[in-house]
């Protein structure tokens, strides 16, 4: 179905296509926008982050190989920069080129299909000022549907898995500030010297899962992950944008898992792991998607060293203990944008069990 930018209230001048505004603020944020073939909204986009209110912002385009000339129209606006790396590296790969170009001491990053309203910035960019937050998540709303919310936070699974947080449900539902257990990369913010303390994202993840990991790390590493409801973004979401997405979102869970998760954690789960890797061929066979399952398989082996050396690095750098974070997983799955099928749900009830009972001894 198609969508269209309300044309009234705070998302009105991104949509009638003003041109860019004069800079109000002072608190500098740069956000980071990558852009991948047809971008139909990233003028929009880049627009109401340049429209922000209670900030100094600036946007930095990473041309990822977006063909339909969006990229070439920001590119002569004021306080827009474009970085063009000559080839697709990928969200990760974009988002870690854009910060490093980026000035702001905050840093935020924005879908290109995501309109921010004027105050987001400033909200996200106030809620990661205190030290002890790492990341910040906005209130991402559905395009078809703004009073309905795409994301309140994401959620992870203790087997790895991940989804948008309260998806379809209310915006007014999660009306409050609360520590989440990961940021949506939709939109999201970090203080530069976070960021920096993060490494980044993890380059050969490419795309999907990027913000589940990054998140898991922030928390290892004594960083909290907030969810702000004042700083609403409306998204045009789309679960199967890339064609690959199975391939990348099932290799790169399992690369979350065996980075993050201590050795004793690994273990305690090896059971779990093994009956959601049946589950998930089964899934993909039925789904016509073998292959990708397969393929994500091969790729982790191929790539074990450098699997292996994220891990030590992960480990290295994190000062809580799975125990200490066990809270933040859940052990039902119970994702609103990919509802489970009805042959997996007495499986996913027998996990479930198995699953309390280990996070209650981590």
């Amino acid at each position: 179905m198609a969508t269209t930018l309300p044309t009234a209230g705070p998302f009105a001048r991104a949509a009638e296509g003003a041109g860019p505004p004069d800079v109000v603020g002072s608190r500098r944020v740069s956000a980071i926008v990558v852009a991948y073939g047809a971008e139909p909204w990233l003028e929009r986009s880049v627009l109401a982050l340049l429209a922000s209110e209670g900030v100094d912002a600036d946007v930095i385009v990473v041309d990822n190989g977006c063909t339909d000339g969006g990229v070439s129209a920001v590119s002569a606006w004021d306080r827009v920069a474009v970085v063009r790396p000559g080839r697709n590296v990928g969200f990760t790969g974009g988002c870690n080129l854009g910060a490093a170009a980026a000035g702001g001491d905050v840093l935020a990053f924005v879908n290109p299909d995501a309109i921010v309203s004027p105050s987001c910035l400033a909200a996200l960019a106030a809620a990661v000022e205190p030290a002890g937050v790492g990341l910040a998540t906005a209130s991402v709303r559905l395009a078809t549907a703004p009073d309905r919310l795409n994301s309140a936070g994401n959620e992870i699974h203790m087997l790895g898995f991940s989804w948008s947080g309260h998806f379809d449900e209310p915006a007014e539902r999660w009306a409050a500030p609360r520590d989440v257990t990961a940021a949506s990369g939709a939109a999201m913010a970090a203080r530069r010297d976070v960021w920096t303390g993060l490494g980044g994202m993890v380059e050969e993840l490419f795309a999907y899962y990027e913000d589940a990991e990054l998140s898991l790390r922030c928390w290892q590493q004594g960083w909290r992950v907030v969810y702000v409801p004042e700083a609403v973004v409306v998204h045009r979401y789309e679960f199967s944008r890339h064609p690959r997405k199975n391939e990348l979102a099932e290799r790169n869970r399992l690369w979350l898992v065996l980075t993050l998760y201590e050795p004793s954690t690994i273990v305690w789960l090896l059971p779990g792991l093994l009956a959601a890797e049946a589950a998930t061929l089964a899934l993909a066979c039925a789904g016509g998607w073998p292959g990708a399952k397969v393929r994500g398989w091969i790729w982790l082996s191929r790539h074990r060293r450098a699997l292996l050396a994220a891990r030590r690095k992960a480990q290295g750098a994190r000062v809580l203990s799975d125990g200490d974070l066990a809270r933040l997983f859940v052990v039902r799955l119970d994702p609103g944008n990919y509802p489970l099928a009805r042959w997996l749900r007495p499986l996913d009830g027998l996990l479930g069990s198995y699953l309390s009972f280990v996070r209650r001894r981590l």
